[in-house]
């Protein structure tokens, strides 16, 4: 063990994209865990896009952090001392924590992770809150039927890349939108998307679905928003459903953009429009986890990580997330 706590806070609000002026790392004392608690030294840290909200001096969602507030998201590390029951030194476990070496957690908070099943990190995002979102973000609001055409945004991100393979898996045709010629070839050699679209290279987004997308869009998967989502929405099809998962062409904007009005295209095609909230299904994660899980068993599911070396990266990883550093999941892994 350190013998000390390495520990990230939220020092200062950002305007507009955020910077190292946000973060602070401070040298802390080693927490001790109460009864029913666990002290778990983190193996992986999760940085993820809705953080980014938490860092505004409004409600939302997500509860915003009090400037000084430690900087948290998902952990997955390992059981170093248990005043639990459930736990016993050495498991692997997965839960809520800081940005920290070592981190304390309610036994009841966290689940027990098998590194036989995939490595650690996948539980962060395909084994984690991503593939959940994108399991019920998909199945439920996005209600896909075999033979329709799912576009996703984002699509090889945490979230978007689970989104569109489970789509293949109900028999549907999958475009995918993401900002690299390495990521689109992951998208449709790897994963058998059907199309990818490169939208950084891409001058009109319209032009370009009508070819990776013919016969319209039945599903939209929308991470991104911004012009892509107005391309989209113009090739929405008779009966559309729109699942509204993030906005992350939005969330560094200290003003809300004013764009071409779409809502009248919704009353022609009577397409749906859903935001979703992967906490809505809480009762049901057992659920997409066991289901997950077997996919990922069975070779039906990939799933990719980026992984950025060492706590003092922490934050170097989270705003790698608005420049697209990313393929799959982005995460820190802070000891080996």
């Amino acid at each position: 063990m350190r013998e000390t706590n390495r520990e990230w806070v939220f020092a200062e609000r950002p305007d507009g994209e955020p910077g190292m002026d946000s973060f602070a790392l401070e040298e802390r004392s080693v927490p001790e865990p109460n009864h029913g608690e666990v002290l778990v030294r983190v193996r992986y840290l999760s940085v993820d896009p809705y953080m980014r909200g938490r860092m505004r001096d409004t409600e939302s969602y997500a509860e915003p952090w009090d400037v000084g507030e430690s900087m948290s998201g998902a952990v997955v590390g390992e059981v170093i001392d248990s005043k639990s029951e459930r736990y016993e030194t050495g498991d692997i476990v997965t839960g809520e924590g800081a940005w920290a070496d070592y981190v304390v957690l309610g036994a009841d908070s966290v689940a027990p992770v098998d590194p036989t099943i995939a490595d650690l990190p996948a539980y962060l995002g395909a084994l984690g809150m991503p593939g959940r979102t994108a399991y019920f973000g998909l199945l439920e609001v996005g209600t896909p039927k075999p033979g329709e055409t799912v576009a996703v945004s984002g699509a090889a991100g945490a979230v978007g890349s689970v989104v569109g393979q489970i789509a293949k898996l109900n028999g549907c045709r999958v475009v995918g939108f993401a900002g690299s010629d390495k990521k689109v070839n992951w998208l449709t050699d790897d994963l058998g998307f059907d199309a990818a679209i490169n939208y950084k290279d891409t001058d009109d987004y319209r032009v370009a679905l009508e070819d990776a997308a013919p016969d319209g869009v039945d599903v939209y998967f929308d991470n991104v928003g911004g012009p892509i989502s107005d391309a989209v929405f113009t090739k929405l099809n008779l009966d559309a459903r729109v699942a509204v998962c993030g906005q992350i062409a939005h969330y560094n904007d200290e003003s809300v953009p004013t764009g071409p009005r779409k809502l009248p295209q919704l009353i022609a095609t009577r397409a749906k429009v859903e935001g979703l909230l992967v906490g809505d299904f809480a009762n049901r994660f057992e659920e997409a986890s066991t289901q997950l899980a077997t996919w990922v068993a069975s070779g039906d599911l990939s799933h990719r990580e980026t992984i950025v070396e060492g706590l003092d990266n922490a934050p170097d990883a989270f705003l790698g997330l608005f420049s697209g550093d990313n393929i799959g999941k982005q995460v820190v892994r802070v000891s080996e």
